[in-house]
């Protein structure tokens, strides 16, 4: 039994001498030292042997345990010392080096048609307004001239969280709702933001796009000022030879409605792949505000009028930098955003 203790105990020294990771070292510990290691099985059949040999040979594997122990224990502390040290000179930084040159991010083409047109209608005296995404149908449809029952609440069309709440589908909320609180006075705003519809994407369609619609409310607001405002938009998004032209439509929140186009900044009108040969490009819908919106905001129609006018931001960002795909502003590819100029600031 003795001559077996020895041989194990010499066994177990040189495989830990032999170790040369704290890894290695681990294994060994739980293969001789574990619950199902040799020197615990050892301990384990104490029992089978004479009574009178018990405590030497209980001492012995004691003492050998112990021994073993010490010897793990300090090749342990030396392993660990080893690879913190070997890991320290992989991190050196020599401060000496350069620094890492920090690169500078471009405006996102869709912030830059945002940040442009809000900057036109600041400095025309409009506030900028918000309001929330995740909008109650009321200020979404029905204080718009949108009742129960109209198509553009088809549930086809609308994501729709409950009866009563939806992702809104436009940024004319964000105008109910000020028309609301205002209770009466004027109004001048811009409401940019997200909106959402069902719809498949594709290079012209997204479920989500930004818009940015605009209402002025007031006394003796009349259609020509909404010309004016449309033109001098038109302008200063497409250049200044731009000119503008009114088309008869129709929008439940107002009425008379219109389609504004643009001549052709592409061929100046003479018809090209751009304005598909007509010499004019579609841009936005607008109107003159529905009595009955007046009215369902607290506004006497018999007083003050006002129009609005709605914009795609996508769509002017297309047309402006020439971007054939709309996915493309969505897809966080560095490519495409290092292609547009860094505004400073």
């Amino acid at each position: 039994m003795e001559a077996q203790l020895s041989a194990l105990k010499q066994e177990v020294l040189e495989k830990i001498q032999a170790a040369s990771t704290v890894k290695e070292l681990q294994d060994v510990r739980v293969a001789y030292l574990g619950k199902k290691g040799p020197i615990t099985d050892l301990l384990k059949g104490m029992g089978k042997l004479p009574a009178e040999e018990r405590p030497k040979m209980g001492a012995l594997v004691n003492e050998m345990r112990q021994e073993v122990t010490a010897v793990l224990d300090a090749r342990m502390t030396e392993l660990e010392a080893a690879a913190v040290e070997a890991q320290l000179a992989n991190e050196t930084i020599d401060v000496t080096l350069p620094g890492r040159p920090v690169q500078i991010g471009n405006h996102h083409p869709l912030t830059k048609v945002i940040e442009e047109i809000e900057d036109l209608f600041i400095g025309m005296g409009y506030e900028i307004a918000e309001g929330p995404e995740v909008e109650k149908d009321y200020y979404n449809f029905e204080a718009l001239n949108l009742p129960k029952g109209h198509p553009a609440r088809d549930m086809q069309d609308s994501f729709y969280i409950s009866e009563e709440l939806l992702l809104r589908t436009h940024t004319s909320p964000v105008q109910a709702r000020t028309m609301e609180k205002k209770k009466g006075e004027p109004i001048r705003i811009i409401c940019p933001g997200k909106v959402f519809r069902r719809d498949n994407d594709d290079a012209t369609h997204s479920h989500q796009f930004m818009q940015i619609e605009g209402l002025v409310i007031g006394e003796n607001i009349r259609m020509t000022d909404l010309k004016g405002t449309l033109d001098l938009l038109g302008k200063k998004m497409f250049g200044s030879n731009r000119e503008i032209r009114l088309r008869p439509s129709f929008f439940p929140f107002t009425e008379p409605s219109v389609e504004m186009d643009i001549s052709c900044f592409k061929c100046g009108g003479s018809g090209c792949s751009v304005c598909k040969r007509t010499g004019w490009i579609e841009i936005l819908g607008a109107g003159m505000v529905h009595p009955n919106v007046l009215e369902m905001a607290g506004y006497d129609p018999e007083k003050v009028s006002g129009f609005a006018f709605g914009i795609g931001a996508e769509r002017i960002a297309m047309l402006k930098y020439g971007v054939e795909d709309i996915r493309h502003f969505y897809t966080n590819d560095m490519r495409f955003i290092q292609q547009f100029e860094r505004t400073e600031g």
